[in-house]
Formats: C-alpha cells, structure tokens, sequence
C-alpha cells in the first residue's frame, strides 16, 4: 500500500536556506524513522538504491496562497522560527502498512529534531487526502481497479526538477518512453500486480509547457524539468493496456519520477482531464 504523508512542523529556531531541500532533508527523514522503529529506518538504508520512498522539499505556507496544490522546490531564504512549515513523504514498499501504522502514529515526539543548525517540533502527520491534497494512502489494487479502461488522454504535473538516466548520462526531457518506464519499473517491483508486457508504443506527447531548471549545490548539479506535459493513447488499443497505462499516471503521485526522488525531485502529480 503507497502512503503519502504530510508532516506538519513548526521550526523553533531559523532554518538556514541550505538545509531546506536535498540532503539535509533525505537525512532527517532517516533520523524520524529512527526515533521510533530502528530496524525500519535500516530497511529504509539497505534499500535506498530502489527508492521505496521519496521525500518532498521542506514547504512554508505563508510563502504562497494555494497552499495544498502549489509544491516549491526549493527557498530562498532562511525559514524564520515560528512559521508554519510541511514536508511530504511518500513509502511505496506494500509489505510494511502494519509497521507504517505504528511508525506515524508514533511520530509527534516532544523533542525538537535538528535540520542543520535549526530546530523543529512535529504537530502533526496527515494520511489522508481530506486532510491534505498532498496526502492520501490507497492499496496498489485499489489504485488498478479504480483505474480508467478508456481514458486516452494523461495530462501530468512536474512540480520539482525531473531527470533520466539514460546510459551515463542524465536526460531531461521526459518523453513518454522515460516519464512511463520510469513509473512502469516501480509498479513492478512495489505492486505484485504485473504489467510486463505492457507495450507504450501508443504514448504520443500532444501538448507541453515546460522547462529547463538547474539546481548547484556544494558538490552537487542535477538539471531538470519542471511544468505540465499531456500524453495520448493512440490506436487501436486494447482496454487493458489503456487501464495499465492510467494506473501508471495515477501512481505518479506516490512514486515519483526519474532520478533523485529521495532527494526531492521528480515529484509529480496527474491532472484531471478537461478533454
């Protein structure tokens, strides 16, 4: 069962800019899980090269009016002490829901945890998508029953900078064979529901509004894209690959996309088509 949780925190001290994005944050999200389930948070370690969760950028609410939709992905300055934060995490591996439950109901410990050379307080963990347009927590089944048997047309969201590895080097632009191989990879190894023979020939990109963004940070360069990209299914295709195809765009939400989504990139979310 994927979970999307957004923890609500409040700093009790400045946050430096640095420390808001990245790293820092793959780092404290090791440091919560560990406070409360060691052996999960070493799980989490040993299986970090098959990204069985993602994080999001640290968030603060003031920064902009519509607050649940908009996801920054990175600050530009310091995070004052008192402001009202969040910081989303998705877990992807199905066989860890009952230790999960007890993970994040546990998670609101009165001590502060340190980001950088800031402190924080929890005061919340949201699970639920009336909670949260950020959270939400669905079996892998649910998610391909649920899932459109005719729905051709799959407008997705790039919120933070995406990239593919592509032999050695990274891509950014996200074509549909990158964008659905991508997401294709984590559904097979997370869902127990098989799409091998799932065939993407029919993906065609029909509109898109994007760009190029380019992150530096000490050590570090990673170049992406961020903005909105709308695929099509063309031809004459079978009514279970077109169910197999919107189950990958509605996953999207969870899984992330391309490289780096445990640092908080690749985030991504499917829109609601007009057409």
């Amino acid at each position: 069962m994927p979970h999307s949780l957004v923890i609500n925190f409040t700093p009790i001290s400045d946050i430096p800019v640095g420390y808001t994005s990245g790293k820092h944050l793959h780092a404290l999200f090791f440091t919560l899980v560990n406070s409360v389930n060691p052996e999960l948070a070493q799980y989490f370690h040993q299986s970090e090269a098959n990204k069985s969760f993602t994080v999001s950028s640290l968030q603060v609410i003031s920064n902009y009016k519509n607050r649940d939709n908009f996801l920054n992905y990175k600050q530009q300055n310091n995070i004052k002490k008192g402001s009202n934060c969040w910081w989303r995490i998705t877990l992807l591996d199905d066989t860890l829901f009952s230790k999960l439950t007890k993970l994040w109901l546990n998670l609101r410990p009165q001590k502060p945890y340190h980001l950088g050379s800031g402190e924080l307080m929890i005061t919340s963990v949201l699970a639920s998508p009336d909670s949260h347009l950020w959270a939400n927590a669905i079996s892998y089944q649910e998610l391909y029953n649920q899932a459109s048997e005719t729905e051709r047309n799959i407008t997705l969201k790039i919120y933070t900078p995406t990239a593919f590895r592509q032999g050695k080097y990274d891509v950014s632009l996200p074509t549909a064979e990158l964008v659905f191989n991508s997401l294709l990879r984590k559904w097979e190894k997370y869902s127990n529901i098989s799409f091998s023979n799932a065939n993407l020939d029919c993906l065609f990109p029909a509109y898109f509004d994007i760009n190029t963004e380019i992150i530096i940070e000490p050590k570090t360069k990673f170049i992406g894209c961020i903005g909105t990209i709308n695929y099509k299914i063309l031809g004459e295709v079978e009514t279970t690959l077109i169910k197999q195809i919107n189950t990958l765009a509605d996953y999207s939400f969870f899984s992330g996309l391309g490289r780096k989504t445990t640092m908080g990139f690749g985030i991504i979310k499917r829109l609601k088509s007009s057409s």
